[in-house]
């Protein structure tokens, strides 16, 4: 058999720098390919999606269109779930691949009539792709539940950056155990749990702060449930807390007017930083000076700042949907259910009101913050499915 192709086209909606989940997932498996030896070639698209004009929709089109036969064409499923009548005029020629994140239609805040046009938009473009991949067991079952057949989905989980030190990359590949329903072989590689850079050894000498501080990554929209967060912590005005929030100011400047005037009315003005988006090194710089993490989100697909958190050795306050049950040990965190304020008050009263507590799922973090997955093993595992696809 001869050796399968080693490029992969990559569609993107947008700025491939754009500071959200998606789009940092993209950026790791797009370096961690490349580290492997891949040629990935980066196609932007039209950044109107998931609700593209015809305009957009024929350029993406005419991008496929350009590609040789049997090229091997991944398309971000913030786009792929859109271009239906694309995926189904190039199924046959190309061998696409749906990467989703989250599916769209489950997007809150969606009046009903375009929840479902979404879903039904989604479930035939999906049923073009030779592999569907996913970031997390959960959407996985979604998929599952929409008719996309469990052979065909695959799951690559994200990494972290975090802190801890990832063990120098073996020689040899060896074979992993299936991703899902479709095994493939990878090189897992990954982070040694005894081996952490000085700083994190030293982490342990420097206890939460008397008035803790709070850290939650995510762009202000009404998915990620900032105003429940900001009715919780209203209530707990009496307890030592400040709250820093990064994240976009501009995807929903609805969600950011109300907000702000909630602020204003609660009189935390002072106390709850709305800092936007930041770069890097400022939000790594973030992670390092919080306390706590917390995360009211009422969907995810994965959940990959609170990965990040616990791999920063954060303890978390966050809610059951995506990965977000897995990814936070029992003595690392608490989990609350989606939506539900009085249990994200009562959470966030039992940490905060207690020195003690939060000491000790500090010590649980960073405990967990050891074990946490590497970008290399998800760029490992990405590269193995796509040799396959390719094969």
């Amino acid at each position: 058999m001869p050796a399968p192709p080693s490029t992969l086209h990559l569609f993107v909606p947008g700025s491939l720098a754009t500071p959200t989940g998606g789009y940092v997932y993209d950026r790791h498996i797009i370096a961690g390919l490349r580290t492997l030896g891949w040629r990935v070639d980066v196609q932007q698209l039209d950044d109107g999606f998931p609700f593209p004009s015809a305009a957009a929709l024929a350029d993406a089109d005419a991008r496929l269109a350009a590609l040789p036969d049997d090229a091997l064409a991944m398309i971000d499923g913030l786009a792929f779930g859109a271009m239906p009548d694309c995926a189904v005029r190039h199924a046959t020629r190309l061998r696409l691949v749906a990467l989703v994140h989250h599916p769209l239609a489950l997007e809150t805040g969606l009046a009903a009539q375009a929840a479902h046009a979404l879903e039904t938009s989604e479930r035939r473009a999906l049923g073009c792709a030779r592999r569907v991949v996913v970031t997390a067991p959960r959407t996985a079952a979604t998929l599952a539940g929409w008719g996309v057949p469990p052979e065909r989905i695959a799951v690559v989980e994200p990494g972290v950056i975090g802190s801890a030190v990832a063990k120098p990359l073996a020689a040899e590949p060896s074979v992993a155990e299936p991703l899902v329903a479709n095994p493939v072989s990878v090189d897992p590689r990954v982070v040694d749990p005894r081996t952490v850079d000085p700083g994190f050894a030293a982490l342990a000498e420097h206890p939460p702060t008397a008035t803790p501080r709070l850290l939650c990554v995510a762009t202000l929209t009404e998915r990620k449930g900032h105003t429940l967060l900001f009715d919780a912590l209203a209530a707990l005005a009496a307890l030592p807390w400040s709250l820093r929030c990064i994240g976009s100011r501009d995807r929903s400047p609805d969600t950011t007017r109300c907000l702000e005037q909630k602020l204003k009315q609660s009189g935390l003005a002072h106390r709850i930083v709305l800092a936007g988006d930041q770069p890097e090194t400022e939000l790594a710089a973030a992670y390092a000076a919080a306390d706590l993490f917390v995360l009211p989100t009422l969907y995810e697909g994965y959940g990959m700042v609170v990965a990040e958190a616990i791999a920063h050795g954060l303890p978390v306050i966050a809610t059951a949907t995506g990965a977000i049950p897995e990814l936070v040990p029992a003595d690392a965190g608490i989990v609350v259910a989606p939506g539900d304020g009085p249990a994200l008050r009562a959470a966030l009263a039992a940490v905060l009101g207690d020195r003690q507590r939060l000491i000790r799922l500090t010590e649980g973090a960073r405990r967990a913050s050891a074990r946490a997955r590497r970008w290399e093993q998800a760029a490992h595992e990405m590269a193995a499915l796509l040799a396959q696809i390719a094969a």
